[in-house]
């Protein structure tokens, strides 16, 4: 028998994991599950949390720990009880996989982003492995397409997810602390990024007269025990953000000028013309029903995430829905462009393919399916679940 223990914590995908493991079971493998609650804040040095977490593991002894996302702590007490501890990452950035414990030989490190894994892999860190995304597919074929649903969910277009405006949107918070030259340089770094779609520029890109301002504006570190720099955090966490807060409130600006669509975010207040926006959704009540009766849903990637395919797309896919999304490296190992999914180069290409597929519905019904198809056969959380089992080995 395997034996899972879950760190249990608000993340996606917690309840598809479940599933898969029940997928498992039915086809015979010899597989079981134990939730563990776990808060994702705890600190790196939390003792308390450390010494329960290793008596709980000497008592329940697991063939190994899992979670979404790496978290440091978590690594530290299973490398020192010897369980392997296998976390899957769907966060870029991640700052917790810039510890020293992401070499610990107890960790199996499943990452979605090919150039995250690159980051690490070719720095000859063995813990590391390429994994993208999966989605629920048995789930969300239990959800309906409908005139019903479509009236209540659905339309031409829909965006669902973040736009960066509120509480994460750390370069409003220092911006009045900054520099005439600091902001000017910043604007135009960020300008420049927002025309080139398959490379990251900003990274590497911050003077230091600037960074020191940034950094005594905002005061973020490095941790203790990390070897992530100045550059990536403020890099990823500050002006990647502030840039797909700028992209994602344009481009949805500029879209319902001409064409009605449904947003679904936590900020209320952004209602520009033609936006009708529907606040946030249920992940795994309300969502799939806006992906399935839509037909053109978007995705706009944050820009930290630089190649991988983000949840949302394999969200969208997995429903039946069309997809339309600015480019993403990833994509291309696994989908074929205009066949499974369809991208857009610039502002004017975005328009110019809304305008196409909304009037092309037996085209845009072939790509939606075609990309359903492979969704299905190739990216479910249960043959995710069992790649990760071939690779820790049980």
């Amino acid at each position: 028998m395997c034996k899972i223990l879950f760190l249990d914590w608000n993340s996606y995908g917690n309840l598809d994991i479940l599933s898969a493991i029940d997928e498992l079971k039915a086809s015979g493998r010899d597989i079981r599950i134990e939730l563990y609650p776990y808060d994702n804040h705890i600190e790196r040095d939390d003792k308390q949390f450390a010494d329960k977490f290793k008596t709980d593991l000497q008592k329940k002894s697991p063939d190994f720990v899992m979670s979404f996302n790496f978290f440091p702590i978590v690594s530290g007490v299973c490398n020192e009880v010897g369980i392997k501890y296998v976390s899957w990452v769907y966060d870029n950035p991640a700052i917790n996989l810039y510890s020293f414990t992401l070499i610990n030989p107890c960790n199996y490190v499943f990452l979605f982003d090919s150039q995250m894994y690159e980051v690490f892999a070719n720095q000859g860190i063995k813990t590391v492995y390429y994994l993208p995304m999966a989605a629920a597919v048995e789930r969300y074929d239990r959800f309906e397409k409908s005139d019903v649903f479509r009236k209540k969910w659905g339309g031409e277009l829909a965006f669902v997810g973040n736009l960066y405006t509120e509480g994460h949107n750390y370069y409003d918070q220092i911006e009045d602390k900054l520099s005439d030259y600091s902001k000017g340089y910043l604007n135009g770094l960020m300008r420049a990024q927002m025309e080139i779609n398959g490379a990251c520029i900003v990274e590497g890109s911050i003077p230091e007269n600037v960074m020191k301002e940034m950094v005594d504006a905002f005061g973020a570190k490095p941790n203790y025990d990390g070897v992530e720099t100045y550059d990536y955090i403020y890099s990823n966490y500050v002006v990647d953000r502030k840039i797909t807060a700028l992209e994602r409130t344009e481009m949805l600006t500029m879209i319902g000028k001409k064409h009605s669509v449904n947003l679904f975010t936590g900020d209320k207040n952004f209602k520009p013309e033609g936006i009708s926006n529907r606040g946030k959704v249920d992940y795994y009540k309300e969502m799939p029903y806006i992906f399935k009766n839509t037909d053109i849903n978007l995705n706009i990637t944050l820009r930290s995430i630089q190649r991988g395919i983000p949840l949302r797309c394999m969200d969208i896919m997995g429903c039946g829905g069309f997809l339309l999304t600015n480019y993403q490296e990833d994509f291309l190992h696994f989908f074929e462009p205009f066949e499974d999914y369809v991208y857009f180069e610039s502002r004017q290409d975005l328009m110019d393919k809304i305008e196409y597929y909304l009037t092309h519905e037996g085209e845009r019904n072939r790509i939606a399916k075609s990309g359903y198809e492979k969704i299905k056969a190739n990216h479910t959380y249960r043959l995710r679940l069992e790649e990760i089992l071939d690779i820790v080995g049980n």
